[in-house]
Order: C-alpha cells, then sequence, then structure tokens
C-alpha cells in the first residue's frame, strides 16, 4: 500500500508501509478468525456417522418390534398347538365313551384320554390361565376331573355288574357323565375358537406392525438425511452469498453463525485470508492503473502549467523593470494577474493530488454530473491536445449517488481517455448523466465516433491484460479495474460498439 505524503510529493512509494485502514482490517480479520476457530469442534464426518448411528440404532428398535411381534405370533401359534391337542383328547374321550355305550367297549381308553386332557390343562395352567384367566381354567380343569371322576365310577361298575348289559341299560348309568363331557368340549371348543381368533388378530397386528415399522424408518432416514444435507447445503448456499458479496465488492469477514465449527469454519478463515488479500492487490492494481494515468496526465498538466508560469514570469519581470515608473493602478492589476495565474496553478496542482491520492475506499454523498465534470477538467489538456469537442449533457438536480470520489474520477478519466484515444483528430466527444431504464440508477455514457471495437473483440475488453493498443501503450488493466470498481459500487458497466461508427460506455449506479 503507498502513502499519501509519498504520492504528493511525487516519491516512490514505500509497499512496506501499511495504511491504519489496512492495518484495522487485519486486525479485524484476526479477531473473526479467533472466534471462528474458538467454537467446539464438530466436523461434518462425526454429523454424518451419529447421523447414520441414530437411523442405526430406529432400525434396531423397529426390528425389536418386529421380532416381538413375531414372538407373540410364534406363543400364540404353539398356544393353539396345546389348545388343539386338549381339545383332540376331550373329543376323542367323548368318542370312546359313545363307543362304550353303543358296544360295551373302550372305556379305558376313554379314561386314558381324559387322562390326558387333564394332563395338557394342569401342565399348561400358566399359559392357559394367562389368556383365558384362572378362574375359568379352574372350571375347566374341575370339568375334566369330574368328568375323569364319572368315567372312574363307571368302568367301576361295569366291572361289577359285567359287560352283558344291554345298550339301553348302559346309556342309563351315564347321565351325568355325558353332561360332564357335553360341557366339556363346550368350553374345550370354546378356547378354540377363542385363541383362533386371537391369533388372527396376532398376525394382523404383526402385520401392521412391520408395515407401519418400514414406513416409520423409511419416513425417518429421508428425516435424516433431509436434516444432514440441509446442513450441508445450508453452509454451501451460505458461501454462495458470500461470494456474491464478494463479487459486488463487499468484503466483509466472514463471522461465525453456529455454535459449533466444522470443515466449512477452516473454509471461512481461508476465504477471509483470501479477502484481505484481494483488498490489498485489488489497492494495489488501482493505484497502479492510477499511476499509469497520471503519467499520461503528465504531459499535458505540464503544458498546461507552462502557460499561467510564463505569465507570471513576464508579469513579474515587467513589475520588477518598471516598477518605479507604472501608476499604482497599474502594478495592482499586475499583482492581481499574477495572484489569478498563481490561483490557476494551485487549482492545476490541486486536482492532480486529488486524483493521485490514495485512500480506501470511502463512500459519500456525490453529485455524479458534477463528478463528471470535474472529470473532464482534469483531462482538458488532452482534449485540447487533441482538437476533440466535448458536448456534456446532464438532467437538472440528478439524484445524488454513493460512492468514492476519487474511485469514481479513475472510472471516467479512464473512460474519456480511451474515447480520446479512439476517436480522430478534431472528432466529437458526447457524455450524458441521466437515468437509467433500471428505476432507482442513474447513468453515465462516454460515447466516441472514433474506429469502433470490432465484434468479435468486444467480449474480451474487460479481461485483465486484453488491449488493442500498440505494445508499450497499453497494459490492459484499465477497463478491467474500471468495471471492479463499478462492481464495488453495486453498479454496472456496459459497452456498445460498431466498427467504423464509434463505441459508447455505459456507468450504472444506484442512487441513495
Amino acid at each position: 500500500m503507498n502513502d499519501e505524503s509519498d504520492l504528493a510529493n511525487g516519491r516512490q512509494p514505500d509497499l512496506g508501509a501499511q495504511p491504519v485502514d489496512h492495518i484495522e482490517r487485519i486486525e479485524e480479520a484476526e479477531r473473526v478468525k479467533k472466534a471462528l476457530l474458538s467454537r467446539p469442534r464438530l466436523s461434518l464426518r462425526v454429523q454424518v456417522l451419529l447421523g447414520f448411528l441414530v437411523v442405526f440404532l430406529f432400525a434396531v428398535g423397529i426390528a425389536g418390534f418386529i421380532i416381538a411381534s413375531i414372538y407373540r405370533v410364534e406363543d400364540k401359534i404353539k398356544f393353539l398347538e396345546i389348545v388343539n391337542d386338549y381339545v383332540m383328547e376331550v373329543d376323542q374321550a367323548r368318542l370312546l365313551e359313545k363307543n362304550f355305550f353303543l358296544y360295551g367297549s373302550n372305556l379305558n381308553e376313554s379314561l386314558d384320554a381324559a387322562y390326558r386332557a387333564q394332563t395338557l390343562l394342569e401342565g399348561n395352567r400358566d399359559k392357559i390361565g394367562k389368556v383365558i384367566g384362572r378362574r375359568r381354567w379352574q372350571r375347566m380343569y374341575d370339568n375334566v376331573t369330574g368328568y375323569e371322576r364319572e368315567l372312574k365310577k363307571l368302568l367301576a361298575s361295569t366291572q361289577k355288574q359285567g359287560m352283558s348289559q344291554r345298550p339301553s341299560v348302559r346309556r342309563g348309568q351315564g347321565t351325568e357323565l355325558r353332561k360332564k363331557g357335553q360341557k366339556m368340549v363346550f368350553l374345550a371348543k370354546d378356547l378354540m375358537k377363542r385363541e383362533r381368533k386371537a391369533l388372527e388378530i396376532a398376525i394382523a397386528e404383526s402385520r401392521r406392525i412391520q408395515t407401519y415399522s418400514l414406513v416409520f424408518l423409511l419416513l425417518f432416514m429421508i428425516s435424516a438425511a433431509y436434516l444432514i444435507s440441509g446442513q450441508i447445503l445450508r453452509s454451501i448456499k451460505r458461501f454462495e452469498r458470500y461470494t456474491e458479496q464478494i463479487a459486488a465488492g463487499d468484503f466483509t469477514p466472514i463471522s461465525p453463525t453456529r455454535r459449533y465449527r466444522d470443515e466449512f469454519t477452516n473454509l471461512a478463515v481461508s476465504v477471509n485470508h483470501m479477502m484481505l488479500e484481494l483488498q490489498k492487490h485489488e489497492a494495489m492494481l488501482i493505484q497502479a492503473h492510477k499511476m499509469r494515468a497520471i503519467g499520461t496526465l503528465t504531459a499535458g498538466v505540464a503544458h498546461e502549467l507552462n502557460n499561467p508560469l510564463n505569465n507570471i514570469n513576464i508579469t513579474a519581470h515587467m513589475l520588477l523593470e518598471d516598477f518605479e515608473e507604472i501608476s499604482e493602478k497599474e502594478c495592482k492589476e499586475m499583482v492581481g494577474d499574477i495572484v489569478s495565474e498563481g490561483e490557476r496553478v494551485k487549482k492545476i496542482v490541486s486536482n492532480l493530488l486529488d486524483f493521485t491520492r490514495e485512500s480506501e475506499t470511502r463512500l459519500e454523498s456525490l453529485d455524479l454530473s458534477q463528478l463528471v465534470q470535474d472529470t473532464i477538467v482534469l483531462a482538458k489538456n488532452q482534449i485540447k491536445v487533441a482538437g476533440i469537442k466535448v458536448e456534456f449533457n446532464t438532467i437538472d438536480n440528478p439524484p445524488r449517488i454513493m460512492g468514492d470520489r476519487q474511485q469514481l474520477a479513475q472510472v471516467f478519466l479512464n473512460l474519456i481517455l480511451n474515447a480520446i484515444a479512439a476517436s480522430k483528430k478534431g472528432g466529437k466527444l458526447q457524455i450524458l448523466v441521466q437515468p437509467a431504464d433500471e428505476p432507482g440508477n442513474l447513468s453515465a455514457k462516454v460515447i466516441d465516433y472514433g474506429s469502433g471495437i470490432p465484434e468479435h473483440i468486444l467480449p474480451r475488453i474487460f479481461d485483465p491484460f486484453f488491449t488493442t493498443k500498440e505494445k508499450g501503450k497499453g497494459t490492459g488493466l484499465g477497463l478491467s479495474v474500471s468495471q471492479g470498481i463499478v462492481a464495488k459500487h453495486v453498479g454496472r458497466m456496459l459497452v456498445e460498439s460498431q466498427v467504423g461508427r464509434g463505441t459508447t460506455f455505459t456507468v450504472i449506479l444506484p442512487t441513495r
């Protein structure tokens, strides 16, 4: 960065000297960097792993529900098998009982079947009681044991009386047995019916659990993926906005926005460092181009200074030689001429120093018309040497803009000098300040009627180091630097050109 006093005195600036503003920017960048890196770290890798872990745990929970529902169905099936065996034993006992009353045989087998039914009930007391209740189980058990006792009584009676009884006599002996048998079968069938219904309900519930679990798992995975990707995409979009701000000339450091830091924090630190370097190099580039413009102006300024200095010198010599002979009135007139020419010299030097003096971007309320007129005055000698006629037109009381006076003056000076270089000797140059097509904007047009720019070259004229001038007469940075300055002021620079008919550069800037 250059020092203002060095520029004002014409000395080679000390590139090692840092302006106060630049030091403040470095200090601010360090503060922001410290704030960015002082937060607790939670990397994207850890966030993704945590997301997958949560999804895995949720999937394990879902699997647990599904397995539990399958176990419940399996328990129901096993219990139904027990009930089915019980019902088969009961049916077998009743069938053998009927055979006895019809044919007088198989009573022992009926007693065995009843005993097996009793054993099933007693061996699965907890399972059956859990399903149908203790009281209902007790009723079934009492009924089976009662049925078994009646069978034993009947068996003892038949053994005592012999097997020669007629079927009608045997049927008359088993009235109580048949009642208990019917009730036993009824209770067994009812238990079977209830358990089949419970199994159907359990299967349907298991199916619903599996379906809902898959749906919930899918929704949970989508939500987790959305949250993780959203976290990453929000950071990416945030950095997109940062790049747009940088492109618009806003070099405000990226400050912390979350409570923790991740890989994007390192990116933010790098971007902040990049912006700091960009500002430094941009200032150096602008100043280098400005110094080149100063070199172009120096010859004209020297010639322009020569005229008033010659007038001062001649008038002073005349005053010195004829001091005793001239009247007091003539003496005052000659001194007045010297003062007037001195003021003229002072104004020329002041304008040049205002343009050359380096400073950071300082926005202020500006009259664009007055700014353009002052720039025309700065290039007055180049205009005079080229014999160019300048027509300046502006609207009355144009709205004011916010901008940096020196930087915008550099833009318009560059456009005017380019227009002079492109124009023929004795040509015409138009400069217009008027409202832009977009509401809330003001435009300044610099129109020359020179050689124009070929169509195939037009898209490249804002590229750094691209120039159509002869070797040694241009760096190719003028339009690139000017476009950067206008962009920093949230404006645009447009160009229209036709070969042989001239070129129009339009600078569009927002009004306050």
